[in-house]
């Protein structure tokens, strides 16, 4: 199994707080994932500023979209965290197979948030899943940021970790200059825990209690 990025699994990229200039969508490729039997959450079809997308556990078929998520990403992601590395491109059909292995054993919750037209618009994962816990990393694509995607991917989430999951507590880190993504913790129910360090930057801990989510449904 080659060895896991623990960026790729929890670090809340830069989503910013202002809504960004549309970008045109680009046309779907040939390995574009099919969506899949669950039903679309969050933002309505045809919204000019805000893209709609269906949640979906991470599949084997999702591969070449989240590869292409990936390299169109690649810059705007590295400007907030540490770049992957040329390595994590040439061994990615080894890594994604090592995810569903570990989603597989139930420790790892991994998702996509898919468009309709098959393109990967974000990734919104839950790792390290142990006594009703885990932890909260997503990445929003940047012709997606700032349109409401990532505050309705992580009430899904939230959602689903209750209901679907089981868990009871969320927790996620983020640096103190990533002030969009403390925005859409904030929004989504989650406290401040806590201080922390990530890649030598101050940052803040946060934690979110899920049982009145799973006592409203």
């Amino acid at each position: 199994m080659p060895p896991r990025q623990e960026a790729e699994l929890r670090t809340l990229v830069l989503v910013p707080e202002q809504q960004s200039a549309p970008r045109a969508r680009p046309a779907p490729g040939p390995g574009r994932a099919p969506a899949g039997p669950q039903s679309a959450l969050g933002l309505a079809p045809g919204s000019a500023s805000e893209p709609a997308f269906e949640l979906q556990p991470l599949r084997a078929d999702h591969a070449p979209a989240v590869l292409a998520f990936e390299r169109a990403n690649r810059a705007y992601f590295a400007a907030s965290i540490p770049d992957r590395g040329d390595a994590y491109f040439a061994q990615f059909a080894a890594r994604h197979r090592s995810l569903l292995d570990e989603q597989t054993l139930g420790t790892c919750y991994f998702h996509v948030l898919v468009a309709a037209d098959g393109e990967v618009l974000g990734r919104i994962n839950l790792v390290d899943v142990a006594g009703g816990s885990a932890e909260l990393g997503y990445r929003i694509a940047e012709r997606a940021a700032g349109r409401g995607l990532a505050t309705a991917a992580v009430r899904a989430i939230c959602a689903r970790a209750a209901t679907e999951y089981g868990l009871t507590t969320l927790e996620a880190e983020t640096t103190l200059d990533n002030a969009g993504s403390r925005a859409v913790l904030a929004r989504t129910g989650f406290v401040v825990a806590g201080e922390t360090t990530l890649d030598g930057r101050p940052g803040l801990r946060f934690v979110r209690d899920l049982r009145a989510e799973a006592g409203a449904r």
